[in-house]
């Protein structure tokens, strides 16, 4: 079967709260990795973000690059809450891969985290 890589920006990164869901896939980690400059986040209800392309006043957004099997990827978005969608995200290598992005709908009225670069940044940084 074939092996996709696929970015995750929120709540599927190592050491947060469903990373058990990619392990229980046997997805495999690659890598950390930066979006382009392109991309802004936003936090839901900080219970997760949703990222987009931007295309003007984005940001390096960190990232992980994990490979699963086509069938894990399936379960995967099966899970995901709506309004987050699978798309391709450009690396700052120039590089493209697919990732979890958010629809525009879920992220009216809700707080921009663009400038804390990722879900970990921000999340340590309400903690503080």
């Amino acid at each position: 079967m074939k092996e996709i890589l696929i970015a995750v920006n929120g709540t599927l990164m190592r050491g947060l709260a469903l990373n058990k869901n990619l392990l229980a896939i046997n997805a495999r980690f690659i890598r950390e990795a930066k979006t382009s400059d392109q991309y802004r986040m936003w936090s839901i209800k900080d219970h997760y973000p949703a990222m987009q392309r931007a295309g003007g006043g984005g940001q390096y957004i960190d990232l992980e690059i994990w490979e699963l099997t086509s069938d894990a990827l399936l379960i995967i978005l099966e899970s995901e809450p709506p309004g987050l969608c699978f798309g391709r995200i450009e690396l700052s290598d120039g590089q493209w891969v697919f990732g979890i992005l958010g629809e525009s709908y879920i992220c009216q009225g809700m707080q921009e985290i663009t400038q804390w670069c990722g879900w970990r940044n921000y999340i340590t940084h309400k903690k503080g």
